[in-house]
C-alpha cells in the first residue's frame, strides 16, 4: 500500500512544521508542507491527503487571540473542503496553536449538524490565557483517558511531553464539559491539578480532546518534540539508570497510530 499522505498546514508564524513533518515521516507517512494560500487558491487539493496536521507556532502572530485569524480563514475559505475531509473519515491533528485553531473553527469538540443547512462549524469551547498570566514552557506529566481517539489507542497510560504556550487554558460551559465526559472525548489530562503540573489552569485538567468519532484530535502539549529518547530533558540520567530505555520518545506513538489507522481504514 502507498504511504499515507499528510498535509502539514503552514502560514505566517507557524514554527513547529519541521518537527511535525519529521514525526510523520518517522511514523511511515509521506508528507508535504503546504501554505494555506495554496489550498485556498486550489493549487493543492486537500482530497489528495488522508491526514491534515495543523502544527504549533504563532499563526499570524496570534494577533487578537491565539489561532483565531487562521481559524477564521479556514472556516470561511475552506469550509466545504474541510467538511468533505471529515465526511470522508480522514484524520485531523492540531498541536498547541493547531489545537487553538481547531476549537475556534468548531472542528473540536465536533461539528454541529444543522437540519436545514448541513454541517456547521461553531465554537463551543476556547483556550484562554494561562491562569499564571505568563507564557509556560515546561515538561508535564499526562494521563491518558479512556476515549474514542484513534491517535492514542494502545499508547502508555502515562506520558511526558513539553508544553509551550500562553493561551492553553481549556475552558468550556458545564454542559459541554459534561458532554465531553459522557462521550469519552477527553483524551489527556494533566496528571495533577496544582500549578505547575497543570500549567495553565484548564478546566478538569484537560490537556487534549477529540471529536465524537475520535478522528479529530487536538492537544496543547507537543508530541513532536519527544520523538526519540535524546529529546528527553534528562536522557543521560535515564540512560544511566534504566537498563532498557526505549529508543523512542513518548510522542512518536501518536503519529504512528494515525498512519496505521489510515492504512487500515481510509482509502
Amino acid at each position: 500500500m502507498p504511504k499515507p499522505k499528510v498535509l502539514i498546514l503552514r502560514t505566517a508564524g507557524t514554527n513547529c512544521d519541521a518537527e511535525t513533518d519529521a514525526a510523520f515521516q518517522l511514523a511511515g507517512a509521506e508528507t508535504a508542507l503546504i501554505h494555506i494560500q495554496h489550498l485556498i487558491s486550489e493549487k493543492v487539493d486537500l482530497t489528495d491527503y488522508q491526514i491534515l496536521a495543523i502544527p504549533g507556532g504563532f499563526s499570524y502572530g496570534d494577533d487578537i487571540s491565539a489561532g483565531i485569524l487562521l481559524a477564521v480563514e479556514m472556516k470561511h475559505k475552506l469550509t466545504d473542503a474541510l467538511n468533505q475531509f471529515v465526511a470522508d473519515g480522514k484524520l485531523i491533528l492540531g498541536i498547541c496553536n493547531g489545537f487553538q485553531v481547531l476549537v475556534r473553527t468548531g472542528l473540536l469538540p465536533g461539528i454541529n449538524i444543522s437540519d436545514s443547512s448541513g454541517p456547521e462549524m461553531t465554537q463551543r469551547t476556547t483556550l484562554a490565557m494561562n491562569t499564571s498570566a505568563k507564557f509556560e514552557c515546561r515538561w508535564v506529566n499526562l494521563e491518558k483517558e479512556e476515549s474514542t481517539c484513534v491517535f492514542t489507542e494502545g499508547i502508555k497510560d502515562h506520558i511526558y511531553l513539553p508544553v509551550a504556550h500562553a493561551e492553553g487554558r481549556f475552558t468550556a460551559p458545564s454542559d459541554v464539559l459534561t458532554e465531553l465526559e459522557s462521550n469519552k472525548q477527553i483524551v489527556f489530562r494533566y496528571a495533577k491539578s496544582q500549578y505547575p503540573h497543570n500549567p495553565n489552569g484548564s478546566d478538569a485538567d484537560i490537556a487534549g480532546i477529540c471529536d465524537p468519532t475520535g478522528r479529530i484530535f487536538g492537544l496543547m502539549p507537543h508530541p513532536e518534540r519527544f520523538l526519540m529518547k535524546w529529546n528527553h530533558p534528562r536522557w543521560t540520567r535515564r540512560a544511566a539508570t534504566e537498563r532498557k530505555s526505549s529508543e523512542e520518545g513518548d510522542g512518536l506513538a501518536i503519529f504512528r497510530n494515525a498512519v496505521n489507522y489510515v492504512k487500515s481504514h481510509v482509502k
